[in-house]
């Protein structure tokens, strides 16, 4: 059976250059792409075919020979695809790259051997004080650093990773299943594209350690639950020359047993004695600074009343902003009372029935 003319399956002449062909190619590969054509039964053959055309071209050397002696070139063992080297797993690993490199990040890049180190976390619990007035935290962060023997390269002194002769640097291997590639990390460098021949006694190759160590936390004034900060290089260390991650602090403020916060707002309750709920006077009431503040209380202040006492709250991160606090009164009933005592609530229930 004669085979049809690569130049006429791609639809170029044969003065065409590498982006020509290229381009005519990435057009028809689309077009006939089997998974594109799942009703079309010729669609396999021609891709096949196109695929053929697209490995012999796009090489000079074989383009050449091909230009002179045809399809010839590579009958018997001459290098063609019907059985030599390269095949349609080799044609199809261009389509791939070809089609889908794009989305990839443009050309197919070889893994680097570094990579970024893990980001951590840590859990910080502060009082509702601390939050208010702000506070330098010292904290004890479990974290990888790189290793000092061989400055995170994993190999002894004297010597260096090398580039895994497995997947030629690129950290992964591709397998044909069917029409597909299947891309997957490589199994003898575990995707760093290199290997350690002569790993380093500190660290076993690894290029980093386990470590412990304790740092200084600013927590700035008005936090609230659920603040995130974040310390950044202060993760985990980098993989072979890679930078180190973050580490984010999330805080957390521990309930208050008097104080309640919305927000910039505090609320509390105050106990207010019978007697000054009805004739009036002034309490001395807590506030969240430690300090306490004179609280005027009207005549007849009722129970659960409220009082505003303005900028005794807490303040707006990073704003100057100082919220206000809410007292609300809590009537005090009087209890145990001597008869004296009765006989005078007893004369007072009396006047306020005579009105």
């Amino acid at each position: 059976m004669t085979k049809t003319c690569y130049y006429d399956l791609l639809g170029i002449d044969r003065s065409a250059d590498g982006s020509e062909i290229k381009r005519a190619f990435r057009a028809l590969a689309m077009e006939y792409h089997p998974d594109r054509n799942k009703d079309n039964p010729d669609a396999e053959a021609k891709f096949k075919e196109i695929n053929e055309a697209y490995d012999i071209l796009k090489d000079e050397d074989r383009k050449a020979a091909y230009d002179r002696y045809g399809h010839a070139a590579f009958e018997n063992g001459g290098g063609g695809h019907g059985g030599g080297a390269g095949g349609f797993g080799a044609g199809f690993a261009d389509v791939f790259d070809d089609l889908f490199g794009e989305f990839m990040g443009g050309q197919r890049r070889r893994q680097s051997a570094a990579q970024r180190g893990n980001d951590l976390r840590y859990n910080l619990e502060i009082s509702l004080t601390d939050a208010f007035a702000g506070m330098e935290a010292s904290i004890d962060v479990p974290a990888t650093q790189t290793c000092g023997k061989c400055d995170g390269s994993g190999a002894e002194a004297g010597s260096s990773p090398e580039t895994c002769g497995t997947c030629n640097g690129s950290g992964k291997q591709r397998t044909q299943q069917g029409f597909f590639m299947v891309e997957r990390t490589c199994p003898a460098c575990h995707g760093a594209g290199q290997v350690i021949s002569s790993p380093c006694d500190g660290c076993h190759g690894a290029g980093r350690i386990e470590n412990e160590r304790t740092l200084s936390v600013k927590i700035p004034a008005g936090v609230e639950d659920g603040t995130r900060i974040r310390l950044t290089g202060e993760g985990d260390a980098g993989f072979r020359g890679g930078p180190p991650g973050d580490l984010y602090i999330f805080i957390s403020v521990a309930p208050h047993p008097v104080f309640k916060r919305d927000g910039t707002t505090i609320y509390c309750r105050l106990d207010v004695p019978l007697t000054t709920a009805i004739l009036g006077g002034k309490i001395p009431v807590d506030t969240i600074d430690g300090k306490t503040a004179d609280l005027k209380i009207p005549e007849g202040t009722q129970p659960a009343q409220q009082f505003r006492l303005k900028k005794k709250g807490m303040p707006q991160l990073n704003t100057g902003f100082i919220g206000d606090m809410v007292v609300e009164a809590r009537v005090k009933v009087p209890s145990g009372l001597n008869r004296k005592e009765k006989d005078l609530l007893k004369s007072f229930a009396e006047l306020q029935a005579k009105k």
